[in-house]
């Protein structure tokens, strides 16, 4: 018996393991294909939405990891976001996001009230999160970091990518739960 839960675990890990990689490559890839609509394609903010799901179907733990090493590792293989200031809060936004997503996800019951409840508190804290590290790295190069950027970068040009968010990922989330594919559950008890 306790043989079998340890290749249960491992088996378990190796898909999160894989579900991580998957949407570790769809953020390398999404932005690709959204920037070829030049007047929104970096509003919608493609690169949240597999660092989103990446939290909610695997959790905190590797929305923290997918979400940390997406926007560092675009930049350096594609040049984009610029690696300072820009990949640099970008990866703590998007740990901040898919930490709290799997957080919450796995401690609140699985219904589309808390799964929209979920994707809003883990928006806002990764928002609050950027413009912190945006402000400090500001401060740390003599620049300056004022509450209207804040506003813009966070909200006034974010609005297309949060009203997406909204929409896409909840229905994403809940298709996944409702067809087994979450792996982002409590552990069961013997």
């Amino acid at each position: 018996m306790q043989i079998e839960r340890a290749s249960d675990i491992r088996a378990l890990q190796v898909r999160r393991l894989t579900y991580a990689g998957l949407y570790l490559a769809i953020a390398m890839e999404l932005p690709l294909i959204t920037g070829q609509i030049p007047e929104i394609g970096a509003m919608l903010s493609p690169m949240h939405i597999p660092v989103l799901l990446c939290g909610f179907t695997c959790g905190w733990t590797w929305g923290l990891a997918v979400g940390f090493i997406s926007p560092l590792l675009r930049s350096v293989l594609f040049g984009m976001p610029v690696m300072f200031p820009g990949a640099v809060s970008m990866a703590f936004e998007l740990a901040v996001y898919g930490s709290v997503s799997g957080i919450l996800h796995r401690l609140l019951p699985r219904s589309p009230i808390y799964t929209y409840l979920t994707l809003i508190i883990s928006m806002i804290a990764g928002r609050i999160v950027w413009g912190i590290v945006r402000l400090v790295l500001a401060g740390l190069t003599g620049s300056s970091f004022t509450w209207a950027l804040f506003l813009s970068g966070a909200l006034y040009n974010a609005v297309p990518g949060i009203i997406l968010h909204l929409i896409l990922i909840p229905v994403i989330v809940m298709a996944m739960d409702r067809a087994g594919l979450s792996l982002n559950q409590a552990p069961k008890k013997a």
